[in-house]
């Protein structure tokens, strides 16, 4: 890879971090909660993933049966969610096409689901997967799990003209990942939390025993997502035992119920948070942020970030801005008013340059999504 294009990615990747981070609260019919799943059920069609050593069982069969199964669960239960799948049937879907399936259709929330292999067959148990830097002091996750990242991100090889699709990233090639280590993932508490649930309740009604842990690595999916993402290997097809337990369909729903109770409890701490409130003690970016501590004061939320930028970086455009921490999390707010009415007028246009804005109302230094009455 030549320098000046990774140079050139790098660039790139600086302005990325920097997109709106709307997706963690606002939602589809101006309601507040988690409205929308997309289940991503790995592979399929001329791609058939993992495959078991006898050749009778693929990895794009199982995850499928399962990503459906968790649906109809979601589906009788919480009908309110709207749960989407990347593919129903056995069909190839690129990588990019199973993101962007998740951003079209705005999203609070994307799962992959996948079936883990290994060149030992002692390897064994289910693993979720996020994107991020190690936790792990002076090691180099990208590194450690090259060969699992690589495998499930070799799809990109089977598709025409890739090289110039996926912005010359190669599979194959580990300076490709250099890149990924940079990329900060803007939902990393969300996807950590979720993770940690669905490894919780795998590990206590789950029919796979051994829990290999949450690991960040550099999928394609989870990078071009933008909401909380996790990609879940539920066993080894590889391994006699877990490949076993994958054949049996009672087995099969045993985990789609484990990772179901796993949305359960995602979701339930996802609506309490927003239904709390915004909340939160008023943070300054540099002095030139003001404080809004007027009641009946308005504004825009243009993002929502666990980094804190200051006052005058490029992404703001050169609009004053206000921030407010809440816990972790960072709210931007534009256009600050007491004239509601005012603000709904240039609404759509500071939506046109941040994306998923909306109106908030500020009042003792509270941010709320404001509700016409």
């Amino acid at each position: 890879m030549a320098k000046s294009t990774l140079n050139a990615r790098l660039a790139a990747i600086s302005l990325t971090l920097l997109l709106p981070l709307c997706g963690y609260c606002a939602t589809d019919g101006g309601g507040l909660g988690l409205k929308t799943i997309v289940i991503d059920a790995g592979h399929g069609g001329k791609d058939p993933g993992c495959i078991s050593r006898d050749g009778k069982t693929m990895e794009k069969d199982i995850a499928l049966d399962v990503a459906l199964k968790l649906g109809q669960l979601i589906k009788d239960s919480i009908p309110e969610v709207k749960v989407v799948y990347t593919r129903s049937k056995d069909i190839y879907l690129t990588l990019d096409e199973r993101a962007q399936t998740a951003n079209r259709n705005k999203a609070d929330l994307f799962l992959s689901i996948h079936v883990n292999a290994a060149d030992v067959s002692s390897a064994r148990g289910f693993s979720s997967h996020i994107l991020g830097q190690s936790s792990k002091k002076g090691r180099d996750t990208f590194a450690g799990n090259f060969n699992v990242c690589k495998r499930e991100n070799s799809v990109i090889l089977l598709e025409e003209d890739y090289s110039t699709k996926y912005q010359g990233f190669d599979p194959n090639d580990p300076e490709s990942f250099i890149f990924f280590n940079l990329m900060q993932n803007a939902y990393y508490e969300q996807s950590l939390n979720f993770a940690a649930m669905i490894n919780g309740n795998m590990s206590k009604s789950g029919p796979i025993s051994e829990c290999r842990g949450i690991h960040q690595d550099p999928f394609y999916v989870l990078w071009k997502t933008t909401m909380p993402s996790v990609l879940f290997e539920m066993a080894f097809i590889s391994n006699s035992s877990d490949l076993e337990l994958l054949r049996q369909e009672d087995k099969r729903k045993a985990i789609a119920s484990s990772i179901f109770d796993a949305f359960l409890e995602f979701k339930s701490q996802y609506d309490r948070s927003l239904d709390l409130g915004m909340d939160g003690t008023e943070e300054k970016t540099e002095a030139a942020a003001e404080r809004a501590e007027n009641a009946g004061e308005y504004g825009i939320l243009i993002s929502t970030s666990s980094r804190l930028l200051p006052s005058g970086d490029p992404f703001f455009k050169k609009r004053p801005v206000t921030v407010y921490q809440d816990g972790k999390y960072y709210r931007y707010v534009v256009e600050k008013s007491g004239d509601v009415e005012k603000l709904s007028k240039i609404f759509d246009e500071v939506n046109k340059e941040f994306p998923g804005s909306y109106l908030v109302k500020i009042e003792d230094g509270k941010v709320s999504r404001y509700r016409k009455n």
